[in-house]
């Protein structure tokens, strides 16, 4: 249950972040899909 807390937790941060950098256009798509890979990884 306590896991399941943070990995939310993890996930809004990281999808905040991915948000603001997408805005900003600081990082490329291949950037992206590599980030998400190693997102899902950790999650699961």
């Amino acid at each position: 249950m306590n896991r399941m807390v943070t990995s939310a937790l993890v996930v809004g941060a990281g999808m905040a972040a991915f948000n603001y950098m997408q805005r900003n256009n600081m990082i490329d798509k291949r950037q992206m899909k590599r980030m998400r890979k190693r997102m899902t990884k950790v999650l699961f």
